[in-house]
Formats: C-alpha cells, sequence, structure tokens
C-alpha cells in the first residue's frame, strides 16, 4: 500500500507538486533520506510516516519545503491538520531520546509512547495548554499586540496554563497581568491544536467588569477596545483567535466556524 511521507526539516514540511496543487507525498519509500521514520494514525489516511529529513531540500519542479504555518496556504485544511498532527510527533521524538531519569535510550513502544527498558518509565507527547480569551465591553472587542506576533495584526489575549491552575482561573489571571482588567460571565468557545511546537489552544468568551488598561510591558505592546467598525488587522484564518472574532463580528449566532 502506498504510504504518505510527512516528512520534515526543522519546522518546514515537505509538499509535492501536483498538476496544479500540492500533495503530501505518497509511494512507497520517502524520496528523501531521513532519520527513523515511524508510523502515524491520521484519521482518513490507511497508511502514513513521519520523520525528519537529514539535510534542507532546495525548491524544485517537484518538491518545495514550506513551514508549517504557511503550509495552511498549500492544503486542504484537513491536511493541514493531518500534518500539524505528525510535526507534533516528530518534534516529540526528537526531544524524548533519552530517559529522563536514568539516561538510557528510549524505544517506542507504541504510536505515542516510548519506554524505557532500563528503569521501565514510560513517556507520551507532552501537550502545552494555553488560554486564549475575547473580551466584550458592550459593543466593543478588547484587541492586543503581544510582541512576539509576526506582524501588525491584532489578537486576543493568551498565555500558558500554569500548575495546579483551573482553565477559568488562567483566563482571570492572564487578563489581570497583561491588561489590567478583571472579567465576568465566562464562558468556553472551543479549542484548536496549536502545533507550534505541541500546544491546544482552549477559546473562552468573557465581558469585561472593570479596570483600566495598564499593559504588561513585556508582553504586550499594545491594546485597546475596538468597535465592528473600526477593526485593525486581525490574525489569519488558520488561528482560533481569527475562528473567535469572526464569531463575535457574526453576532455570536449561528454555528461557530470549524478549525
Amino acid at each position: 500500500m502506498a504510504c504518505r511521507w510527512f516528512l520534515f526539516y526543522e519546522d518546514k514540511l515537505l509538499l509535492e507538486k501536483e498538476a496544479n496543487e500540492y500533495i503530501i507525498p505518497v509511494g512507497d519509500k520517502p524520496p528523501f533520506e531521513t532519520d527513523e521514520t515511524f508510523a502515524v494514525a491520521l484519521e482518513g489516511v490507511p497508511s502514513a510516516q513521519a520523520a525528519s529529513l537529514k539535510e534542507e531540500i532546495n525548491a524544485n519542479e517537484r518538491f518545495q519545503l514550506v513551514g508549517l504555518r504557511a503550509s495552511w496556504d498549500y492544503l486542504p485544511r484537513e491536511w493541514y491538520k493531518r500534518a500539524g498532527k505528525a510535526y507534533q510527533l516528530v518534534h516529540w521524538d526528537r526531544h524524548s531520546r533519552f530517559c529522563p531519569q536514568c539516561g538510557a535510550k528510549l524505544v517506542r513502544s507504541s504510536l505515542i509512547c516510548k519506554r524505557c527498558k532500563t528503569c521501565h518509565g514510560e513517556y507520551y507527547p507532552v501537550i502545552s495548554p494555553a488560554i486564549i480569551v475575547l473580551i466584550r465591553k458592550g459593543d466593543e472587542v478588547l484587541l492586543v499586540h503581544a510582541r512576539n506576533f509576526k506582524g501588525n495584526f491584532r489578537g486576543l489575549v493568551a498565555g500558558f496554563l500554569e500548575v495546579g491552575e483551573t482553565l477559568e482561573a488562567c483566563v482571570c489571571r492572564e487578563v489581570r497581568e497583561e491588561t489590567g482588567l478583571s472579567i465576568k460571565n465566562l464562558t468556553y468557545f472551543g479549542s484548536q491544536p496549536w502545533p507550534y511546537p505541541s500546544g491546544i489552544m482552549i477559546g473562552f468568551f468573557a465581558d469585561y467588569a472593570g479596570g483600566a488598561i495598564h499593559l504588561q510591558d513585556e508582553e504586550l505592546n499594545a491594546g485597546s477596545f475596538f468597535t465592528r467598525d473600526n477593526l485593525p488587522v486581525l490574525p489569519q484564518k488558520l488561528s482560533i483567535a481569527r475562528r473567535m472574532i469572526d464569531y463575535w463580528l457574526a453576532g455570536e449566532q449561528g454555528e461557530k466556524p470549524e478549525f
């Protein structure tokens, strides 16, 4: 059976040009030399393998390396999502070669588990949860620019979950720390895998409760409330932030936009 090959050089995905579109390479063997390959379970794909490429591939008439984020513009949505899962597993494989307890080499015992034969520890892919929240103030929405954003767009307040913290407490803490505001009426919106390299974004809506904006300087360099007819540049369509903003723009009615 022909196999789909999810091959990466650093965070770049190898794509194959076929007619007027790009696809994940398919064949009996990988088209270029790789590190050890491993099977990946992907819905709708009978056979898939993933690995790191031995060296960077120069673009040619048949193959091209594309940043994983940029592959959103090259692949159908379902294949972009599959590539994201494959990359998370490749990243985990790269960073879980040796047992953190005794230093012995780990061996793969299942598709998503590695085992130490010396001390018998078992290790699974690490996923880093992060919250993201859309804050309403009447007919306005809070949009911010984080210092790590690549571009001049405005997004939503977000941050990583801390040890021993509930998701709800994390939302309130991040909003307070980054903007100085308090919120109320917190509701769950949805979630999205965020394979850059191994996160999941958990989205919430909330209402402004009080306070004046005081930005956390090391995290944000801009933040203010905007009306629907006076919006700045928004995040790309691939992000849950944009899905949340689009849902707010639509009056929070109808079905939520799917990832």
